[in-house]
Formats: structure tokens, sequence, C-alpha cells
């Protein structure tokens, strides 16, 4: 309840005079990306957790069961979160709150209704259904709970999209990286402890999923009723802008198709040729890849409504400014992480998830790479959808679906988890670079801003540098961490002019040598 009552307070606060949206964008993600350390650390804990006390055939039908899940949540969200916080934003602009309330009403029932038809196909026609789909047992068993959890997923990741749209930073933070990493903790404390086994683990992770959603649901229903959207307008007189919502989502499903392809299918492949082992084997480094995107994903919440506004007042130059402002905090605030994925990723590997996985160090270095790559370029998939670019947008989600399959195909088979790491990576390069190079034509935002080339510079050199260090001489975990650091702290202090640390963060320069530091 507290954090209901912080966002009461919060709404329709007057922004201060000296802020701007790339300001409040920073300060706000920078608070979410906190949050999502504290989140990532639980996650990975509770990974950790699973992977040592299921078997590895556990392991692996578990993970199999939610990619296949994942790829059932996509479809049930039915390209809706691609175009949710850009509406809501227009229309919170405009004043429309009929329209607000009618984006809301559409968004509902939408998921419920594929939701529920999902669940009574799947478990009215399990044996024909699973059957077909999935040729181990046990990951056919856990399917049929888990999948109780795609539309819980899907309005999960709905209604967070609507709250960054007209709640402040803190109570996401709360619902978002708090309450929802200790439910699932709590969940595999209780697997260990008792030894349940992975039909336990499958509930927990439903019945946990529920509670977040209900508790987005009170904070968005407290939000709406603070702005007083609910006391103009009854939910009665709505109006559904289902149209124009529609013709821009509906294409844009192909960006899910993006998604599957690149999060779901190499596993669902890998698993076909090779086996639950495999999977295990290759998925078993996934949330250290991921860690790569967290500043990425606490950035994403807010950029998206932040550029709308701007883009529903013309202020075009205002989006290029937030664009790459928050690309260069992204790079610089990931490099760490990237450094620690890539360069140490064979005793990080070993040291969390035992010898028996060793050899998925080289999985996760090739992973990491690409994501990396696509969170230093910067937000430009969501800035050409915020600008409406859906023909483009729709065309490079193709190639790029297409590539990752064929490619997986091509390798897999072959090389195994290797192959599924090298496709996925390849592909997830590729299809960075064509949304990139549609900027400059669609949007008029610069393909590669000059101005902070020197950043980028600072980090190839530093990356250079680590890589030539571990070739030569080899060293262990502790060394190579301590190497990590040294080279963030380096790559941080180099581009403090660039970030405008002390501008964004005026609290730095109370710290010691905060000033001597960071103030320019």
């Amino acid at each position: 309840m507290a954090a209901i009552d912080d966002v009461t307070a919060s709404v329709g606060m007057p922004t201060p005079a000296s802020g701007t949206a790339t300001t409040k964008q920073i300060r706000g993600s920078s608070l979410l990306l906190g949050g999502r350390l504290i989140a990532l650390v639980v996650n990975l804990l509770v990974q950790v957790l699973i992977v040592r006390s299921l078997s590895q055939t556990q392991f692996g039908a578990f993970a199999y069961a939610l990619s296949l899940v994942t790829l059932c949540e996509t479809i049930v969200t039915f390209g809706l979160d691609r175009g949710l916080g850009r509406f809501l934003a227009v229309y919170d602009e405009r004043r429309d709150d009929r329209r607000i309330l009618g984006t809301l009403v559409m968004v509902l029932a939408t998921v419920l209704g594929l939701g529920l038809a999902l669940i009574l196909v799947v478990v009215g026609f399990r044996d024909a259904v699973l059957g077909s789909v999935v040729t181990n047992t046990e990951a056919a068993a856990l399917l049929a709970i888990l999948i109780v959890l795609a539309p819980i997923q899907a309005l999960d990741n709905l209604l967070g999209g609507a709250l960054a749209v007209f709640a402040n930073a803190r109570s996401i933070f709360v619902r978002k990286y708090v309450v929802g990493p200790g439910l699932r903790l709590a969940v595999v404390l209780l697997l260990v402890a008792g030894d349940f086994g992975a039909a336990f683990l499958a509930v927990g992770y439903v019945v946990t999923g529920l509670v977040g959603v209900l508790l987005y649901g009170a904070l968005l229903l407290r939000v709406l009723r603070a702005r007083g959207i609910l006391a103009a307008v009854r939910w009665r007189d709505a109006l559904i802008p289902g149209r124009e919502i529609l013709v821009f989502t509906i294409p844009l499903l192909t960006t899910d198709l993006v998604y599957i392809a690149l999060q779901t299918t190499d596993a669902l492949i890998l698993g076909h040729f090779w086996g639950a082992q495999a999977v295990a084997e290759y998925r078993v480094i996934q949330p250290l890849v991921h860690l790569n995107l967290i500043v990425y994903s606490s950035f994403t919440i807010l950029f998206l409504p932040a550029a709308s506004r701007l883009f529903a007042r013309g202020e075009r130059d205002g989006v290029a400014q937030l664009y790459w402002r928050t690309a260069i905090w992204m790079a610089v605030v990931s490099f760490p992480i990237f450094a620690l994925t890539t360069s140490v990723a064979e005793p990080v590997t070993v040291a969390l998830f035992e010898e028996r996985y060793a050899g998925s160090a080289v999985y996760l270095a090739i992973l990491s790479l690409a994501a990396y790559l696509n969170v230093a370029l910067g937000f430009n998939g969501l800035t050409l959808r915020v600008y409406g670019l859906v023909r483009y947008t729709v065309a490079i989600n193709l190639i790029a679906a297409a590539a990752s399959v064929v490619l997986n195909l091509a390798l897999i088979p072959v090389w195994g988890p290797l192959g599924a790491a090298v496709a996925t990576a390849t592909a997830l390069i590729g299809f960075n670079l064509l949304k990139q190079a549609g900027l400059r034509r669609g949007t008029g935002i610069s393909v590669f801003d000059r101005r902070y080339a020197w950043v980028y510079g600072v980090i190839a050199l530093a990356t250079i540098a680590m890589g030539a260090v571990q070739l030569a001489f080899r060293p262990s975990l502790v060394p190579s961490l301590l190497l990590a650091a040294v080279a963030s702290a380096v790559v941080l202090v180099s581009t403090r002019r660039a970030l405008d640390v002390a501008g964004m963060f005026p609290e730095v320069l109370r710290l010691p040598f905060g000033r001597r530091i960071f103030g320019v």
C-alpha cells in the first residue's frame, strides 16, 4: 500500500523548471536501473538455486517449457505492447481521457480473451497438442501448468507500460524490482527446503505472476483516480480507438516474430536436434547474457513515453537529444557488465554453475557481445516506432526473423549449442544495424553522432586492452574482476564530460572526492 500511496502523491506534481525531458529520463531511469540491479541479483540467485536443485534433465525440461510459454505470451499480447505507451502518452498530451480509458479496456479484453482461448486449447487438447509439439514428457507436463503464465505475463508487461506513462519511477521500482523478484525467491527457497521438484516450481511461478498483476492493477487504478480520469469519464463512456491502434500494432506483430526467432527458436531447435541436456548447457548462461540488457530495459520504461510526448509536441530536436544522450549513458553504464561477461566469462560461469557448465562460457561471450552492441547504439527500434515508421519496421523484422531461423537451422545440427550462439548473435547484430540505418532517412536522427564518437572510442580501446591482457596472462577470477573494475572506472571517468554526471546528478558533488572526479 505504501507504493500505491507514493503513486498518488506523485501524480500531477509540477516539473522543476530546470528539468528537461532528457534529465528526467536519465534520473528516473537510473532509479529503475538500481531496482533492476537488485532484481537481477535476486533473479541470478534464483537461477543458481534452481540449477543446483534440479537435475540437468529437469532443468532442461523446465527451460524448454518456459521458452514455449514465452512464445505463447507474445501471441497473447497481440502486439499491443508495441504501441500502448506511445498512444497513451499522445492521448494524455491531448487530454483525451475517453480514449485513454478505451485503450485500457481494449488491452484488457484482448489479452484476457486470447489468454483464455490459449489455455483452453492447451489443456483441453493436451494429448494432441503437447504430443505433437513437445516430445519430452516432463516438459509437456510442465507446459500444461506454465501455460497459465502466458496471459499473466502479458498483462504484467502491458500494465507496467501503462503505469510508466502516468506514474513516477518510484512506484514502478517497488512493484517491478522488489515485490516480483522477492516472491519468486520465496518460491525457490521453498523448492530447495522441501525438494518438491519442477512441478512445484511451475505452480509457484504462476501464483507469483498472478499476485504481481493484481498489484499492478491496483496501482494503475489509484493513478487514474488521482489524475481525475475516472471521475471525468465513466467506463461505459470510454472511446475505444480500435482501428487507430490496430492499424499501428498489427504490423508490429512482426517485431514479436523477431523476438521469438531471437529468444526462443534457438532453444527449440537445439532441443529437437540435441536434447534437453544441450538446452540446459545453452540456456544456463542466459541470465548472465541478459545482464547486459539491464540498463537497456531500465531506460526503456520511461524512454517511449518521453519520446512520444516530444514527438506529439513537434520537438524533433528534443527527440534526437534524448536519443543520443540516452545511448551514451547506456553504453557507459553497461560496460562493466559487458566486461564481466566476455573477458571473465569462463571463471564466472564455473563459479556460478559448477565445472559441468564450463563449456557454456564461450556461448556467454558470443551472445554478450551481440547484446552489448544492441545496447550501445541506443533505442533505434523504439524511435522508429515513435515516428510511426511501421512499413520499414515490418520489412526489417521479417528479414531478421527469417535470418535467425535459417542460421539456427543451418548451424545447430552441426555445431549444437555453439551454432545456436553464433546464429543468434549474428542475427541480432544484423537486425540492430538495419534499425540504425533507418534512423537518418525516417527520423532525421543521425546514424552516428560525431559529437560522441570519442565516447565509443574510449570503450573500444578499453575492450581491446582487456582482451589483450586476458590472452597474454590468462588471469584467474579475482585478478580478472579487478581488471574489469579498473577498465570500467577508466571508461566512466574519461567520459564524464559527455555524460554530464554532475549536471544530471548534482548530489554526487557532495560525496567525498565527488567534485574532483565528476565536476567538469
